[in-house]
């Protein structure tokens, strides 16, 4: 622990329990959506409530981050969530004599609440200042971390820290939240709020000052040119411009694919709350193993090839499951999927923070997941939209299987375009350019 420092494990801890919260809340709101109505773009709304404020709200949070305390803005977004999702626990267990159980909710025994379209927009509200909140959370969380650890250690610190965020994001959470819905529709909802409230805890007694360093720009916010400024930076650069371009291309189609998924796993994996968290576990499983190999997997066949292995590995993914009903297969589908997604990540937000200036972290950060998350929000309208149109011509089994195949067909294309974008040599000479740049600014 002593190499990472006692501020990166705070951090670390932070992160992890607000993620058991963010895993709680990956079954429980499309649950409760369920309980709802059975209408696919419908629930498909709730994921893009979520997403849409990285397209609104991206660019203008890099320019925030840019200029104030890092710790104090992670802080005070995991304070604000945690104040939305206290209130909305309060929503739902006004409601909850109406829900029926989440094994009737399942099954589609649940009779409908009369007045349901109240708590599915103020779900829509929920999921919209959650996201909003996470926009400049994440954001600022990505910046920080390189004020807590060497950047020779980037890629062993994200890694534990993603590989840890999964385990409980994907493997503890989900199950949880099955458990806690067996008991009362509100209560993961309530275990989440206090997830966010213990989280703001450990970052606010980070140690230290976290202003970022640099040309820092300081008076009054010319967002245009400020904002700007990030996004020239990340277009002149062809390799992290190929990189946000990819990140957001199979955003939108892993995202589209899988929109509506709880549906998928309830009428054609034939799952319940419970077994639908467990079936989670397989990404969780598949990220330790990629937060503890993933950096020497890199090291070991290169970060090129690296690369080049998670978008194969994606596409044929997407492919088994539009293909299978075995909830088994697609089980080793999400372990595989959760190791080569740990890969990526580690790879390439390790770049990002050893090569981006500090004083432009935000700024280029936030451009960059504009077209990275941003597209999550897009993805989710066209997936739930598929679905919706394919089952004026196919049953409701193939609607809910062909975003998965069409996905899978186009990530081929991504692949094509990342052969001759993505080599070894290409990362290494960033790398190198971004050091004699870094040295002639403090010489």
């Amino acid at each position: 622990m002593s190499a990472l420092g006692r501020n990166y494990w705070k951090l670390w801890s932070g992160s992890v329990v607000a993620n058991l919260g963010d895993g709680l809340s990956a079954v429980a709101i499309p649950w409760l959506a369920t309980a709802v109505t059975r209408d696919p773009l419908q629930i498909a709304l709730v994921t893009f409530a979520t997403k849409i404020p990285w397209l609104l709200f991206a660019l203008p949070a890099g320019v925030i981050t840019d200029r104030l305390d890092r710790r104090k803005l992670v802080g005070a977004m995991d304070v604000l969530r945690f104040a939305v999702m206290f209130a909305f626990s309060w929503v739902v267990l006004f409601w909850q004599s109406d829900l029926g159980t989440p094994d009737e909710v399942a099954d589609g025994t649940a009779a409908l609440p009369d007045d349901g379209v109240v708590l599915l927009a103020l779900l829509y509200v929920m999921a919209f200042l959650l996201g909003t909140a996470e926009v400049l959370r994440d954001n600022t969380a990505q910046t920080l971390l390189p004020s807590v650890v060497p950047k020779e250690r980037l890629e062993k610190a994200n890694g534990r820290m993603w590989g840890a965020e999964i385990v409980v994001n994907m493997f503890v959470g989900p199950p949880l939240a099955g458990l806690l819905l067996g008991l009362a529709f509100a209560l993961p909802f309530f275990v989440n709020a206090a997830t966010f409230a213990v989280a703001a805890a450990l970052v606010f007694a980070l140690a230290g000052q976290f202003a970022p360093k640099g040309k820092v720009t300081s008076g009054r916010i010319a967002w245009r040119a400020e904002i700007g400024e990030g996004v020239r930076w990340l277009w002149r650069h062809a390799l992290l411009r190929s990189l946000a371009f990819l990140l957001g291309a199979t955003n939108l189609l892993t995202t589209a694919a899988t929109a509506v998924y709880v549906l998928f796993a309830q009428e054609v994996l034939g799952l319940t709350a419970t077994t639908f968290g467990l079936l989670m576990s397989g990404v969780a499983i598949g990220a330790v193993i990629g937060s503890l190999l993933a950096d020497r997997v890199a090291t070991r066949i290169g970060h090129g090839p690296s690369l080049f292995l998670s978008l194969a590995g994606l596409t044929a993914g997407l492919a088994v499951i539009g293909l299978t009903s075995s909830p088994i297969l697609v089980w080793v589908v999400f372990l595989t999927q959760g190791f080569l997604v740990v890969l990526w990540n580690i790879i390439t937000v390790s770049l990002r923070q050893t090569i981006i200036p500090d004083h432009l972290l935000g700024r280029v950060n936030s451009a960059y997941r504009f077209f990275g998350w941003g597209a999550i929000s897009l993805g989710t309208l066209l997936g739930g939209g598929l679905v919706a149109v394919g089952e004026t011509f196919l049953s409701r089994e193939w609607a809910l299987r062909v975003p998965y195949l069409i996905a899978a067909v186009l990530h081929v294309a991504l692949f094509v375009y990342a052969l001759p974008r993505l080599g070894s040599e290409k990362i290494a000479a960033a790398k190198r350019q971004a050091s004699t740049a870094e040295a002639s600014v403090d010489s």
